[in-house]
């Protein structure tokens, strides 16, 4: 359970008339009131005799009331929302967590005749919002200092009482959420992801990368974005914004962003730590920088944490940075997974507390990001095989720093550890299989016609069933990838193999061999991704194997987009953001 507070405004109608709307997108089922600071209080949506002009009237007659200035932003708005995996929760308990949440905000104490007035509505199964005005029966305004740390504290006591998610509550690391404003504008311009997010990434690669100051804006400058340093009267440096090209705000100045509305290691001081403790220059051939890197992170990987807690927080810290540096010089079939390992990383590099900036697993990392950086001129190669080594110690890695964030009960850093581990895994099986691909001979292409869209065809001469494919090629485990949820996919890929001319069997046969397979959750997976590699590796594209066949052996019918360009599971779902949760208007509506 999550109480989070929206952006506070001064029109409390606007924002009723928005609760028991239908909402931006259509997305409010049946809004109504679960509970009011008054038990008699009719709800507009139930009763002819009050409406929502009537309701806001109410709500805001203790502040029309009240002598000398009046706040300028009035309306309280907090939204509470429960996993999606809870159970449904009934009105009435609803109605009990706002009373709570209000006690605990100091907007209403139990037993105060004089409190703020407040009202909680509901239009979803799962979240409730709250609102209030901020002005007491007797004049006075609320003390909520510390209102959702207590509310929060609140919240930890319902999920216990009514069996729901159990949840810590924050711990300062999360990266500030993108506004609904800031998508909306993304969208209109076309972009692919808010100009923050963007940013974000752009100051991360070049703080992860650099050696001081002057080589950290360097690289800044370098990306494109806008850069603006803060110098104090003495002359020295005390931070930094940055902006993208062309963000502009209504009145066409550019929208400037510090490093800590970024993330919170992105603060100046912050960055600095990164190079606090300077570390050797190395550059490396190309034959030896994966081999280089590669013992330092297993050597690391085995001593991370050891030194007690502040030594493992600095040393979660270095092996982000190092993840960042990885997927801007990872192979290119890889490098899109490596990206997405280093985002899921990036909560997982933030450990609550303090941080110890020297220990000799944070120094190993530090060094393998340096070699890998100052060596990027020589990976154009895009020799997956030479970094297959470097990305099966990075998983080793990584699942360390899973290990220690248990340990030290950080859960929501551990479970981005494992979402992170998950993608470096495919990264390594899809590397697998472009080594493969290099030992395998290459056939004559089939000269058989290929169906047209929509149409189907019987198996063209010599196509075999890809079962049987799967008994020739890996026997010790074909009765498992048969009964494998991932097994319609891989059968998908290997009629794409065949198809390309290939002998599915031998390929198969080739990509599994690689690397041992006993130790996989989903070995149909594991193979699948590998096969993407080998496809890959080949220039075996989705455009070169958009109309293969629908075949009517082997059971299941044609191929999905699934099989071309990324064929494994996807990504670990990225909440989008809902329609209250992370966003407000400036001005309650």
């Amino acid at each position: 359970m999550i109480p989070q507070k929206l952006d506070e405004g001064n029109d409390t109608y606007g924002l009723l008339h928005y609760l028991y709307g239908p909402g931006r997108r259509d997305e409010h089922t049946n809004p109504h009131m679960v509970a009011a600071w008054d038990p008699y209080i009719d709800d507009p949506a139930r009763s002819p005799d009050m409406t929502i002009s009537d309701l806001a009237l109410l709500l805001d007659a203790p502040v029309f009331a009240m002598r000398g200035k009046k706040p300028k932003l009035h309306v309280y708005h907090v939204a509470v929302r429960n996993d999606a995996d809870d159970r449904i929760l009934s009105d009435e308990e609803w109605a009990e967590i706002a009373r709570e949440m209000m006690h605990a905000s100091g907007i209403a104490e139990h037993g105060d005749d004089e409190a703020c007035r407040w009202v909680a509505v509901r239009h979803a199964d799962d979240h409730i919002h709250l609102v209030a005005t901020k002005a007491r029966e007797d004049g006075r305004q609320p003390n909520l200092r510390q209102d959702i740390i207590k509310m929060q504290t609140a919240a930890r006591v319902f999920e216990e009482k009514l069996g729901l998610r159990r949840l810590k509550s924050g711990d300062k690391t999360a990266s500030r959420w993108r506004k609904a404003g800031e998508v909306e504008k993304a969208e209109r311009r076309g972009l692919s992801e808010a100009p923050r997010v963007t940013l974000q990434r752009t100051v991360r690669e070049a703080a992860a990368a650099a050696t001081n100051d002057a080589d950290f804006f360097t690289r800044l400058s370098a990306s494109g974005v806008r850069v603006k340093q803060r110098i104090a009267p003495d002359g020295n440096l005390t931070g930094y914004s940055v902006a993208m090209p062309g963000d502009r705000n209504p009145e066409q100045t550019p929208i400037w962003f510090s490093g800590a509305r970024l993330a919170p290691d992105l603060s100046l001081p912050r960055v600095r730590e990164r190079w606090s403790t300077p570390v050797p220059a190395q550059r490396a051939a190309p034959a030896e920088m994966w081999r280089i890197a590669e013992d330092k992170v297993r050597e690391a990987a085995g001593q991370l944490g050891a030194e007690g807690l502040h030594q493992g927080a600095g040393d979660v810290a270095a092996l982000g940075d190092l993840i960042v540096v990885a997927a801007i010089v990872s192979p290119r079939l890889v490098r899109e997974q490596i990206r997405h390992a280093a985002e899921e990383f990036e909560r997982a590099a933030r450990a609550p507390g303090d941080r110890a900036l020297e220990g000799h697993a944070r120094r190993l990392y530090r060094e393998s990001a340096q070699v890998l950086s100052q060596s990027v001129a020589a990976v154009g190669r895009n020799d997956a095989a030479a970094a297959l080594g470097f990305l099966l110690a990075l998983v080793q890695a990584v699942e360390a720093a899973r290990r220690w964030h248990e340990a030290q009960e950080h859960r929501v850093q551990a479970q981005s550890s494992g979402r992170a581990g998950r993608l470096l895994r495919e990264a390594v099986e899809v590397t697998a299989g472009a080594s493969a691909a290099r030992e395998c001979r290459p056939r004559h292409k089939r000269t058989a016609t290929r169906p047209g869209p929509g149409q189907r065809t019987v198996a063209a001469p010599g196509e075999r069933s890809m079962a049987g494919v799967v008994q020739q090629a890996v026997p010790d485990h074909a009765r498992a990838i048969l009964a494998d949820p991932a097994w319609p996919t891989l059968r998908r890929s290997l009629i794409e193999v065949e198809w390309a001319g290939e002998d599915p069997a031998e390929v198969l046969a080739t990509v599994a061999a690689r690397r041992q397979l006993s130790s996989a959750e989903s070995i149909a997976e594991v193979l699948t991704w590998r096969l993407d590699g080998w496809r890959k590796q080949r220039g075996l594209t989705a455009d070169a194997s958009a109309t293969s066949p629908s075949s009517t052996t082997g059971g299941g019918t044609g191929r999905s987009a699934a099989s071309t360009k990324k064929v494994a599971a996807p990504a670990p779902n990225r909440r989008p953001p809902g329609d209250e949760q992370r966003k407000g208007p400036r001005r309650a509506r």
